[in-house]
């Protein structure tokens, strides 16, 4: 089934739209009939937080390789654990591999928290964390952002303690995803500390990479001594594969042993030689990391300079404040050919973006203009 540019663009709009108010009732990402090649590639996609540039030139030497065990089922798998398991300085039985970390949360969701078991978390944050847990038969248990936007560990904490019988897991997106703020390395030693000990805590690092702040650590210190801690990783990012699917867990073996019967094995041969040559090329997540963080700060200043206040961010997305609300705002951008975030109730004026190539966000930023100048956009 063909599309035109402009009907194409419309089912995005259509999609984008549909409530989300009700965490039980969230839907997968929407699927589209295939759009011709050319009307697709001329679309400003700042909307999934991925990596604009696709995968550096080493790993597409390596996925090329790979391609000569597509006949096969026990081929060689370029040592993607191993390889893993070595960039951690873990044993690979520490290792658990997933199509892209989301299915890693849901793994997680699906071995701790089925059958009445709780999520506590914030909101807004990764949400599909929560529906999955839902669709399992258990139910999320979320706290509000503060008035800063972060998340309130304190909180979380006491939240869990009231609970500790039906909680299943404690889930912290680090940094969080809509807004991009951190956890601090202080706030999750206290959460780490503060709840009890047999309660597991999913942090899920996707964005890790970007990161600056000298108050942020990787949780992954706290598998290596023994915690049930859980630390999601994803090649969706900063290296550039969120269309091959790869991620993994890092945790102690006895929670891998738990997770394990749920991971539908559904991994090709091609991205996981693709994941081993990417954590190998730090050059090229070096030099995606300094585009991103230069562009990121650009559009921001100049949003603040047009009298717009955006959410500090760590992560290669940020926040802005409409003043409005942000649903005609992503349809009008829609119309103008760039994808920007979904509504994240509660935050109905805030507009989530990606950071695209300097292209793209001076696309952005021509149309912001433009829609924000207009009362009726």
């Amino acid at each position: 089934m063909s599309l035109t540019r402009r009907s194409f663009v419309g089912a995005l709009g259509l999609a984008a739209l549909r409530p989300t108010t009700d965490l039980l009732a969230l839907e997968p990402l929407p699927t589209f009939p295939p759009a011709p090649e050319d009307d697709y590639d001329l679309l400003a996609k700042l909307h999934y937080n991925e990596n604009p540039y696709g995968p550096p030139e080493s790993v597409r030497a390596a996925m090329n390789k790979a391609y000569k065990y597509a006949n096969r089922y026990g081929y060689p798998d370029g040592g993607i654990v191993e390889t893993i398991a070595s960039h951690h300085n873990v044993d690979p039985k520490y290792v658990l591999l997933g199509a892209g970390s989301s299915e890693i949360l849901d793994v997680v969701g699906s071995a701790f928290a089925s059958d009445g078991k709780r999520v506590v978390g914030v909101e807004p944050s990764y949400s599909f964390v929560y529906s999955h847990v839902a669709s399992v038969r258990g139910s999320p248990l979320t706290i509000p952002l503060t008035s800063d936007y972060r998340q309130d560990i304190q909180a979380l904490i006491r939240l869990t303690k009231k609970h500790y019988r039906e909680v299943g897991f404690v889930y912290i997106c680090n940094p969080n995803n809509p807004t991009g703020r951190i956890v601090t390395t202080r706030e999750i030693k206290e959460l780490v500390d503060g709840i009890p000990e047999d309660v597991p805590i999913l942090i899920d690092e996707a964005y890790h990479h970007f990161v600056q702040d000298s108050d942020y650590a990787t949780s992954i210190p706290y598998v290596t001594e023994g915690r049930r801690v859980i630390v999601a990783r994803t090649f969706s990012k900063i290296a550039g594969l969120a269309g091959m699917r790869l991620g993994y867990g890092i945790a102690q073996p006895e929670l891998i042993a738990r997770m394990n019967p749920y991971v539908t094995d559904a991994i090709n041969a091609v991205v996981k030689h693709a994941g081993a040559a990417a954590l190998k090329d730090t050059a090229a997540q070096a030099q995606v990391k300094r585009v991103t963080l230069q562009l990121r700060r650009q559009t921001t200043d100049e949003l603040r300079t047009l009298g717009y206040d955006v959410i500090p961010s760590e992560a290669n997305f940020f926040m802005v404040h409409l003043k409005r609300p942000v649903a005609p705002v992503i349809a009008a951008f829609e119309k103008r050919a760039i994808l920007v975030g979904r509504p994240f109730p509660p935050m109905t004026e805030h507009l989530r973006v990606s950071v695209g190539t300097a292209d793209e966000m001076k696309r952005f930023m021509v149309a912001f203009k433009e829609i924000m100048s207009k009362r009726d956009a």
